[in-house]
């Protein structure tokens, strides 16, 4: 294998391994497709914003085995991830609900690129208003003038 196929799958490594385990798997596959859906929208509290699916960490497996106790006890998705979230707070959740408190959430990127694109028309225009923007006054031109003739008839002389 040349190196470049090693970088790749390297590369894939974190994508391919999962951090849930053989034995915390549900024998429902259809519970366990369910269980691993919530477990990708729930936060691991102990890793930087890693989903607990893909977290090795001891609270991240309890939170897993959580999930799929609630499953099998019947519980809906949104019950769980709302048992979850009553127990943990919003900040379990990788997505935040969309509500007063959390709204700067939600708008901050597009505010961050309103600013941007106004910052760059901004910059534009008077980079624009410079370009055409005469660099001598009319006085200051008309001196310059005098002293390029002046000079050219000083040379023409010597």
């Amino acid at each position: 294998m040349n190196r470049a196929a090693i970088a790749f799958v390297i590369a894939l490594w974190p994508a391919i391994a999962n951090a849930v385990l053989p034995h915390e798997q549900l024998a429902d596959p259809a519970l366990e497709a369910r269980a691993r859906t919530i477990s990708r929208e729930l936060r691991c509290q102990v890793c930087q914003n890693q989903s607990i699916d893909d977290s090795n960490a001891p609270l991240a497996a309890d939170l897993r085995k959580l999930v799929r106790e609630r499953l099998g006890a019947g519980d809906r998705d949104e019950a769980v991830l709302a048992f979850v979230a009553a127990r943990y707070g919003d900040y379990v959740r990788l997505t935040p609900p969309m509500r007063r408190d959390t709204l700067l959430l939600w708008l901050a990127p597009l505010l961050g690129l309103g600013a941007g694109v106004i910052g760059i028309f901004a910059w534009n225009r008077r980079r624009n208003q410079l370009a055409t923007a005469p660099l001598l006054s009319a006085e200051e031109q008309r001196a310059f003038d005098r002293l390029l003739a002046r000079d050219g008839t000083e040379r023409e002389t010597k």
